[in-house]
């Protein structure tokens, strides 16, 4: 199941990492992106919670980043001969968006996606989306910055939370 969602994963998190691009050099884009993929990885789990709707994202196409791109300013972007692109889903950035900025978010999220299909007999850790050091701040400043990110994370921000279902009061204290 986590074959079909690659293209979407990876899709996803390039569009994220050129729309807020690392500040620095070589190891600040690698930081970056790899906060960048933990986020998306754990927003596709949540919209693609079956092994059914990942092979009917990978059938159908999640939509692409047209409506990103317009929304970030980047519509002027001359994407000839870069198919990933249309791998790029909206509502994965969305919530991607939501869960680095918001630290509360992503700790429910990657709470719920531990008990998914997605991670069953697999390990996983998403440290450096629950607990960035300095260093991955630093990179991904643009990335996790609220204001900047709020045009693409309040696209679909009320889905995320319908998603995760009202907050567990034991996970709140």
């Amino acid at each position: 199941m986590q074959a079909a969602l690659s293209p979407v994963i990876a899709a996803t998190s390039q569009w994220l990492t050129f729309a807020y691009a690392a500040p620095g050099g070589a190891l600040a884009s690698a930081l970056c992106e790899v906060q960048a993929r933990q986020a998306v990885t754990v927003a596709a789990w949540l919209r693609y919670p079956t092994a059914m709707d990942a092979a009917l994202v990978e059938m159908a196409g999640p939509g692409g980043a047209a409506r990103l791109d317009r929304i970030t300013g980047a519509d002027r972007y001359d994407g000839d001969g870069e198919a990933w692109r249309t791998w790029v889903d909206e509502v994965v950035a969305s919530w991607a968006a939501c869960l680095l900025t918001d630290p509360e978010l992503a700790r429910l999220a990657v709470a719920a996606v531990g008990e998914g299909d997605h991670t069953a007999g697999t390990p996983f850790e998403f440290r450096r989306l629950l607990a960035p050091d300095e260093h991955d701040r630093r990179a991904a400043a643009l990335l996790r910055h609220p204001d900047l990110v709020a045009p693409v994370a309040e696209l679909h921000h009320a889905r995320l939370l319908e998603q995760l279902g009202p907050p567990d009061q034991a996970l709140i204290a």
